[in-house]
């Protein structure tokens, strides 16, 4: 997320007076868990918060003293809110070293692990998760994906032998680029995957075609990133005003609109919203409460947005 579109979305944020009444969360415990909005993995029936949290570029905050610092009030936020799945990747430069810094610091409050592989081979492959075990600072990783497809097949076979071990609990992989989705179905129907990751959001629905049935069908939990299109949705979005029917969705802007939208799908289990800022994260949170669209309200958004059919 490019400090452009920070900037631009703070502006954004400053100009919906709604939003003054919408900075609260429910605070961590009963009520939170009660108010949230949770989906089940469809391979064992365990339940995680609809609303994760994404760590690309946002939590490459590097090793330097004080340099995380400013991460801390975004990572309580995100638990305080009642959410638990924190996605990451090798890739992410200093990333996972920080969210298992900060999870420290609050005293290891709950949290689903999900992190990646992203190297060629096999031996690679097992060091890097090694590797990832130690930065988070957990006997054993929740979820290990295999990043964009790279090296699928080493990396498959790698991660579902850890998995009968009992050193990770669950396997998947990802793409965040459409042109990979006709590999991603193969491989959606030739294997057994507990989790898969791709890009769905009101700008991009090309997964609806083909992906999210195809998930739904073989019991497959999906994780959708890109939520706001990288920045690009709400910047379209910016200074247009809320539909009265948000109101009817407890959305007090447009991110939570947009969020609501792609967990109201019946076949997505969990979006990541990345942000380093904790008033963006306070608005995020707010999706995980309160009514969902139904199909005919998924479509009125979609349009309202710019982004229907």
């Amino acid at each position: 997320m490019s400090d452009d579109f920070l900037r631009a979305r703070r502006r954004w944020l400053a100009s919906v007076p709604a939003l003054a009444c919408a900075t609260a969360w429910p605070s961590l415990g009963a009520s939170a868990s009660a108010a949230r909005i949770e989906r089940s993995i469809p391979s064992t029936g365990e339940k995680v918060p609809a609303i994760g949290l994404g760590t690309w570029i946002t939590f490459d905050a590097g090793y330097a003293p004080g340099s995380r610092d400013p991460l801390l009030p975004v990572f309580r936020g995100f638990v305080e809110g009642g959410g638990t799945l924190v996605d990451s990747s090798p890739m992410y430069g200093s990333a996972e070293a920080v969210v298992g810094d900060l999870w420290s610091q609050l005293r290891r409050p709950p949290l689903f692990s999900a992190t990646k592989i992203w190297t060629l081979g096999r031996g690679a492959g097992v060091a890097q998760v090694e590797r990832s075990t130690k930065l988070w600072g957990v006997e054993r990783l929740d979820l290990v994906q295999v990043h964009n497809l790279l090296d699928w097949r080493t990396h498959l076979a790698t991660l579902d032998a850890m998995k009968r071990e009992g050193r990770i609990r669950y396997v998947g992989v990802t793409t965040s680029h459409g042109s990979r989705h006709d590999e991603l179905e193969r491989i959606m129907r030739e294997r057994r995957l507990d989790f898969v990751q791709f890009t769905y959001s009101i700008a991009d629905r090309d997964a609806e075609a083909r992906l999210l049935p195809l998930a739904r069908d073989r019991g497959i939990a999906v994780i959708a990133n890109r939520p706001f299109d990288g920045g690009a949705l709400l910047s379209h979005l910016r200074g247009r005003p809320l539909p009265a029917f948000a109101q009817e969705l407890d959305c007090a802007s447009w991110a939570e609109l947009a969020l609501k939208f792609i967990i109201s799908h019946p076949a997505v289990t969990c979006a990541i919203p990345a942000t380093s800022q904790p008033a963006h994260l306070r608005e995020n949170m707010r999706a995980l409460a309160g009514p969902l669209p139904d199909a005919d309200l998924r479509e009125r958004i979609a349009r309202t947005a710019g982004r229907g059919p």
